[in-house]
């Protein structure tokens, strides 16, 4: 088995959790309304993959007030940035591996 492929990620196998550590990956943080219409997701469905991210310590989050409303903001971790940039690099490889064997 190909070395790089340990390093692919499970938690990261999911288009929704890509695209949360993908956005996260290059904004300081994002607002839940943010991810979800950057995602194009439910509540619910957001909702679920964010909480498995933060039980992993992959993501974390800030709750505050903007006027009257509730406002939950999302970023990255420095052990999520390091776990998804593991994967990312091991993807790469994947595809760099297949495309030399055409």
């Amino acid at each position: 088995m190909k070395q790089y492929l340990n390093h692919l990620n499970k938690a990261f196998e999911n288009r929704v959790r890509l695209g949360i550590m993908s956005a996260l990956t290059v904004n300081d943080y994002l607002d839940f309304n943010a991810l979800k219409e950057l995602l194009n997701v439910t509540d619910g469905n957001l909702a679920s993959h964010l909480k498995a991210l933060e039980k992993e310590e992959y993501i974390g989050m800030e709750k505050s007030f903007v006027g009257r409303k509730p406002n939950t903001k999302y970023h990255i971790t420095k052990a999520g940035r390091s776990a998804f940039e593991e994967h990312i690099g091991a993807l790469e490889q994947l595809i760099k591996e297949q495309h030399q064997s055409k």
